[in-house]
């Protein structure tokens, strides 16, 4: 048996793909997919062309997610979920759009999403020879890493420079294999549209998140606005609606089990080419920690704000992005658990090695691989503990603490020669940090801030003495005063609460800074030594494993001889697989299709099973117009396929085989969500919210038919 699973999964690696639906591939490899005949019916060079414009050209990133121009006048379609910060920003108790939903009946009344930036690709191409010559002749890991990263920031520099909506980013493929240069149009004028309420745009909440059957209405309709010259610049009330060259159309038909679908997107990152070291460290350490840290923070989230609207809604969004990033990494450890995943990693790697060691040629280039990675990971071992809590006061510890740290660590940096500091660290970086502060405060709840830093230090007190994080004993090993003493005067002298107070530390040298005696800043400088101790490990590590891990990918090319598709890093990939099902468990089966009436089914009342009465009650008058599936007999909800996804795709758009707009892929299902390190073509399924749905809500319930009148479809 083990001999078979060893073979399957050489099959399932190294075939290209053995099931078709897996990978997320870059847009200059699908004409080698043979979609045609998996049954797309438009030219693959009307999805992506070098040359001319095609329907990737639709597609933008947007706040962490993926959203698509859906009409000729800027009008952008992405999740609830990716817009759900905007919402939260412009949002407050007496006009709560994150709870009620929001419409602009004119474009006047369209208002700003705060922070948010869309960026569409408007150039791709492989730079692979010129930024590996940079390190050509460099032997050691560290310096060629660091000098490739400066050849990247020069590239990028080059190209941004003097253009103020032009962003350049060169993505690392295979571990160094392949890089790639991505030039985009950055938008920086996004205003929400509308927004169905929090009972329609995330229904079920928590509960359903991850799961199906699915009953969310997760949409939302944005708008892209640029200067009358067309630059994509900050919001005026001068600028006028984006005209895109390309925006996608509404299908007309049903859509069917087994219909062809595919998916234009952002997705975030994938590990499938990772060695058993990876898998060990994640699913026994990471994972664990994350889960249990998350669990707390929430907790403190739901105590501290359960009797204040204002403090709820200050959070939302960071509880909102914790609780899925938790219940993800929940179904992640169940699902290594269930598949013996770590061990089938190893039985793989028994037989990668037995051909690695068949011959001294062999033995001497790719045997030790895997050893040499896990002695890395044995450094990074030794102070994991110490390392997770300094990780802590410098992220969930409150905003104080945070902007302590920012602010520090670049007057830090920019006091180092400028080939020593963090490449990509210059004026304009700086400006956007300060700009960017404002949304660090709208998310500002003091009685949140100061827990969260409690127990930051409750942490860093418990840790045994040979992990102690030294610059901060003054604190933890304080007689004197408690933790929670500190805490309070910490946040009575600091005038860190002050945006603009903070806006003007930054340009005062770190010794200036020192000097104003603020506690967190103090604390921010105790902390300094042993954070760039653990930066400079870190990116030893990360150099050092980058290499070994390229070897590992020269190897299986070696051994297998075949072509892969790059694991996802946050750039604009393709997937495509049909309209399908899933069996989860003994005896049962999912069809891939939800309605209206589980939606009516699920509807307790109660947050988050609250329905809208305005929803129910057309319902019950069964006033679905043009959106009832023929089939169905009711207005389809939300649908799965085969789509291969990750985070990211949040918002993509979801086409049908002539590339009409179907739906807006939404979310995983909890049964793959190891998904991220191996495809399982059986449980791995996409769930999307059927475009019909989105429209019938819109117009029916939002009352908002003139958006689908600027989508050109007739209702």
């Amino acid at each position: 048996m083990k001999k078979f699973y060893i073979v399957l999964m050489s099959i399932i690696l190294f075939t290209g793909v053995a099931y078709a639906q897996e990978g997320m591939w870059l847009l200059d490899q699908i004409g080698q997919l043979g979609l045609n005949k998996k049954g797309l019916l438009i030219q693959t060079d009307q999805i992506y062309s070098k040359d001319k414009a095609g329907l990737c050209n639709a597609v933008v990133q947007l706040g962490g997610g993926t959203a698509s121009f859906v009409s000729p006048e800027g009008l952008l379609l992405t999740n609830h979920h990716v817009a759900y910060t905007a919402l939260q920003r412009a949002s407050s108790v007496k006009s709560n759009y994150l709870t009620d939903g929001y419409l602009a009946t004119r474009r006047t009344d369209e208002i700003q999403a705060p922070g948010y930036r869309a960026l569409l690709l408007t150039e791709m191409s492989d730079v692979t020879n010129e930024v590996t010559a940079a390190g050509k002749d460099i032997t050691d890991p560290v310096e060629r890493d660091k000098t490739i990263q400066r050849k990247i920031a020069s590239m990028t520099e080059e190209i941004e420079n003097g253009k103020e909506d032009v962003r350049a980013v060169v993505s690392e493929l295979y571990n160094g294999k392949q890089y790639m240069l991505y030039i985009y149009k950055q938008f920086k004028d996004i205003r929400i549209v509308y927004s169905p309420p929090l009972s329609i745009g995330k229904y079920g909440g928590e509960i359903d998140n991850w799961m199906w059957p699915r009953h969310t209405g997760d949409f939302s309709f944005l708008r892209v606005y640029v200067a009358p010259d067309g630059t994509g610049r900050e919001y005026s009330t001068e600028n006028v609606p984006y005209r895109p060259k390309v925006w996608l159309k509404v299908a007309t038909n049903d859509l069917n089990d087994g219909d062809f679908n595919f998916i234009i997107g952002f997705p975030g990152f994938t590990t499938r080419y990772r060695s058993s070291n990876s898998v060990a460290w994640n699913f026994k350490y990471t994972y664990p920690f994350s889960i249990q840290n998350f669990t707390e923070v929430i907790d403190i989230l739901d105590e501290k704000t359960k009797d204040d609207p204002a403090g709820k809604l200050k959070v939302a969004s960071l509880r909102a992005g914790l609780s899925n990033v938790w219940k993800n990494y929940e179904g992640k450890v169940a699902g290594f658990e269930k598949t013996d995943f770590l061990r089938k990693k190893l039985d793989f790697e028994e037989e990668y090695l037995r051909w690695a060691n068949s011959s001294p040629e062999t033995k001497e280039k790719y045997g030790s691989i895997i050893s040499k990675e896990k002695e890395q990971y044995e450094v990074l071992a030794r102070t994991r503990d110490r390392d997770n809590v300094v990780r802590i006061l410098q992220g969930l510890s409150g905003t104080h603490l945070n902007v302590a740290g920012t602010i520090y660590l670049i007057a830090r940096e920019l006091e180092k020669p400028e080939s020593e500091r963090q490449p990509g660290l210059d004026e304009t970086a700086v400006r956007e940090t300060i700009n960017n502060l404002q949304y660090t405060y709208s998310s500002y709840y003091e009685p949140v801030d100061r827990e969260m830093m409690l127990r930051a230090l409750r942490m860093a007190q418990a840790l045994p003495p040979d992990q102690r994080i030294t610059g901060i004993d003054y604190i933890v090993n304080d007689r004197s005063k408690t933790l929670e003493q500190f805490v309070d005067e910490a946040f009575r002298s600091s005038r860190l609460d002050d945006l603009e107070y903070a806006k003007g530390l930054f340009g005062k040298s770190s010794k200036e800074q020192e000097a104003l005696n603020d506690p967190f800043i103090t604390l921010t400088a105790g902390l300094y030594p042993l954070s760039e101790e653990i930066r400079k490990t870190n990116e030893v590590f990360a150099a050092k494993v980058t290499s070994i891990r390229k070897e590992y990918i020269d190897a299986l090319y070696a051994w297998k001889g075949t072509n892969l598709y790059p694991d996802a890093d946050g750039t604009m990939r393709f997937t495509w697989g049909p309209v399908k099902g899933y069996r989860p468990a003994d005896a049962v089966w999912y069809y891939p299709f939800t309605t209206l009436r589980g939606v009516v089914e699920k509807n307790t009342g109660k947050e988050p099973f609250n329905a809208p009465a305005g929803l129910i009650d057309l319902y019950k008058k069964k006033d679905y117009t043009r959106w009832i599936d023929s089939e169905l007999q009711d207005v389809p909800v939300a649908f799965l396929n085969q789509c291969d996804i990750t985070g990211g795709n949040s918002g993509s758009p979801v086409l049908n085989a002539k590339g009409e707009l179907i739906g807006v892929v939404f979310d995983g299902n909890y049964e793959a969500m190891i998904s991220d390190w191996q495809y399982d073509y059986e449980l791995q399924r996409s769930i999307t919210a059927d475009i019909r749905y989105v429209l019938f809500v819109t117009e029916k319930f939002g009352h908002a038919g003139f958006i689908l009148d600027e989508m050109g479809v007739e209702h």
